[in-house]
């Protein structure tokens, strides 16, 4: 769906996501240690490449790890870099809009996006993706920049029986200038590392669900949805969001030392 565009996810759009993932031209890989493997791709859309990650998760069951991604309260926990994130309504039992806000290391301003998200049971694999969106009630934040999300999606399949493949694909512009190499960083670093904590909260989740609301699975069971519906006329830019990021801050000039020591950017062992 192009950014903007609010509906129900249909076949063709999950159909659309597993070909990103399992088509092969145009991609370059970038990094590949253990079962972890990053590919980048250009794209029209953006200067900012298209990653695509593959990883083989050995003694995750699939039905886990989807709860792992799915499930916005035990996010909080893992999620380091996530400051804020909350959904505000739903289009039907598999598409909602919610807005989510991310840590960058200062003195790089704070990203936050507006997203759609759409996911899908087949019964062989777990289908999701989001994109952004605009909603009069999400306005651009002050001290935040508005980030754009082309696609962001993650197909999880299952491997051997009892293990399972993640597949994530992503395209965002963070807007605001960035420095080449901090776009390099995050596909060198940021995406395994995001692999890493997936990986490592899925292993915990199963224990953490047993004492929080362990019943409570909307992404399951539909009846548990509480949220209003969305009303499409609602979906609308505000004043604001037609200013450029570049208005709110110039991060062009920020040099690589000035980041050595945060986390955000550190190589885990």
């Amino acid at each position: 769906m192009d950014v903007g565009e609010v509906r129900v996810a249909d076949d063709r759009d999950f159909e659309k996501l597993t070909t990103l993932i399992d088509e092969n031209d145009g991609w370059k890989m970038v990094y590949s240690k253990s079962s972890t493997k990053v590919w980048t791709k250009s794209t029209q859309q953006t200067s900012f490449k298209m990653i695509k990650i593959k990883a083989v998760f050995k003694d995750i069951l699939p039905s886990l790890l989807y709860d792992v991604v799915m499930d916005p309260s035990y996010r909080k926990t893992w999620d380091i870099y996530m400051l804020d994130s909350y959904d505000i309504g739903c289009l039907n039992p598999n598409n909602d809009i919610g807005y989510y806000a991310v840590r960058f290391p200062a003195p790089l301003k704070n990203r936050d996006f507006v997203l759609q998200r759409s996911w899908l049971d087949t019964g062989k694999e777990y289908l999701l993706f989001n994109h952004s969106v605009f909603h009069k009630l999400l306005p651009i934040k002050k001290g935040f920049i508005r980030g754009i999300s082309f696609l962001t999606g993650f197909v999880i399949r299952p491997v051997n029986g009892k293990g399972c493949e993640l597949n994530y694909v992503t395209q965002c512009d963070p807007r605001g200038s960035l420095p080449v190499w901090v776009i390099n960083k995050f596909t060198q670093i940021c995406a395994p590392k995001l692999v890493k904590k997936l990986q490592k909260a899925s292993v915990g989740y199963t224990s953490w669900k047993q004492k929080n609301n362990p019943n409570y699975k909307p992404w399951i069971n539909p009846e548990q949805i509480s949220l209003p519906r969305i009303v499409l006329l609602e979906c609308i830019k505000n004043e604001f969001d037609n200013m450029e990021a570049e208005e709110f801050l110039d991060e062009s000039g920020i040099d690589e030392d000035s980041l050595k020591g945060k986390d955000f950017f550190e190589e885990e062992d």
